[in-house]
């Protein structure tokens, strides 16, 4: 009985370290993380000037096809910005609060 009671007060004596930053300061992980970031704001961008490319075409040349795929590639290139604008935020106050 006194082994058990023994071994409840080890494992409620282990200790709770604090959070730490897993980089050690690094700034490459930061670099990364923001070459990522805008790589995805550009290509989002490029996906909307694209899709609008393809709506005048499709229009111009009577192509009803085209016109949807451009519409719903716009659609889902403004997605995309919205998705990036909420996690732009998200980790860099992840990356904030680890330091």
């Amino acid at each position: 009985m006194s082994l058990l009671a023994e071994a409840g007060r080890l494992l409620a004596d282990v200790p709770n370290p604090g959070p730490v930053d897993p980089t050690a300061g690094s700034k490459g992980v930061g670099l990364l993380i923001s070459y990522v970031k805008w790589g995805v704001l550009i290509a989002c961008g490029v996906a909307a000037l694209a899709s609008g490319g393809l709506m005048a075409v499709g229009s111009l040349s009577n192509r009803p096809d085209s016109v949807d795929k451009g519409k719903r590639a716009l659609m889902w290139s403004l997605g995309g910005v919205i998705v990036a604008a909420i996690a732009i935020p998200m980790i860099n106050s992840a990356f904030s609060a680890a330091a």
